[in-house]
């Protein structure tokens, strides 16, 4: 996989929902962590798509899914998709008791047609 120098396989997730959003009041779609720092964002399909937002910010190009049983990997600078990669630190995803879309509470009812 390119851009494995932007992989620390020994960092912790930053927590269990994505940063931004838990400061803000806000939710997510889906969860992605930062393979460098263990940021965790929300995906592109959440409304304020923080993932990509910390790419921007850092220049971290290589995200995981931070959603249970998925294990693949996006390197934004070279626009590839991986199927897998390396071992990260645990937790590799969220709490599987977390709702997707999350946190609970905070979804409004209307999620779905907020996505369009």
């Amino acid at each position: 996989m390119s851009g494995e120098t932007a992989i620390d396989p020994s960092v912790v997730p930053s927590g269990t929902g994505c940063v931004e959003c838990d400061e803000a009041g806000g939710w997510w779609f889906h969860l992605r962590r930062c393979a460098a720092c263990g940021h965790i964002g929300c995906c592109d399909d959440s409304p304020a798509k923080h993932a990509t937002a910390h790419y921007r910010d850092t220049g971290h190009p290589v995200m995981c899914s931070f959603e249970p049983g998925e294990v693949w990997f996006w390197n934004y600078d070279a626009n590839e998709l991986y199927e897998s990669g390396p071992e990260l630190a645990p937790p590799v995803s969220h709490p599987a008791d977390q709702p997707t879309p999350g946190p609970a509470g905070r979804v409004p009812a209307n999620w779905a047609e907020t996505l369009r």
